[in-house]
């Protein structure tokens, strides 16, 4: 979700008029990493360069016809690992939106992960690996595909 008119305090009703558009994102996590410490500390494990990659387009919330019910599809090396609707998802978009305006200013460009669809690896015993190819649809808005590489071998890809 990205942010359009920004705001604080927006109501669910009113949540809609903020957002600017959607797009696809896939939310990367370093398992070990959450887990390391105690309690774990899951927002550090998402934090690595290129964890939360987003695009390729951004879709205007006018151009989608069910923008409550969106077809969400995440595949690793072909093999289908999520496979569900926003419809499903444990909060709206629009209570997003006014839960986090409650507890911070949003601007435009803000983005806004909405969560995953079941099907999460670490619930599964099922680890992104290098060279792992992960594939993300959002029906009406796009595709997205990306290969995992080691943070070790980061530096690397540019040259």
């Amino acid at each position: 979700v990205v942010i359009g008119r920004g705001g604080k305090d927006i109501s669910v009703a009113d949540a809609w008029d903020h957002v600017v558009g959607l797009t696809v994102s896939q939310d990367i996590s370093d398992r070990p990493t959450q887990f390391a410490a105690k309690p774990p500390h899951f927002d550090l494990g998402k934090s690595f360069d290129t964890f939360g990659p987003i695009g390729p387009v951004l879709v205007s919330v006018d151009e989608i016809a069910d923008r409550d019910n969106l077809r969400i599809v995440t595949m690793v090396n072909g093999e289908v690992r999520q496979d569900d609707t926003t419809a499903n998802l444990i909060f709206d978009v629009p209570t997003l939106v006014s839960y986090l305006s409650h507890i911070t200013t949003l601007v435009t460009g803000d983005i806004i992960f909405t969560g995953t669809p079941e099907g999460i690896g670490a619930a599964e015993g099922k680890f992104l690996a290098d060279g792992d190819v992960i594939t993300t649809t959002i029906d009406g808005i796009g595709t997205m595909t990306n290969r995992c590489v080691r943070v070790s071998d980061y530096a690397k890809v540019g040259t």
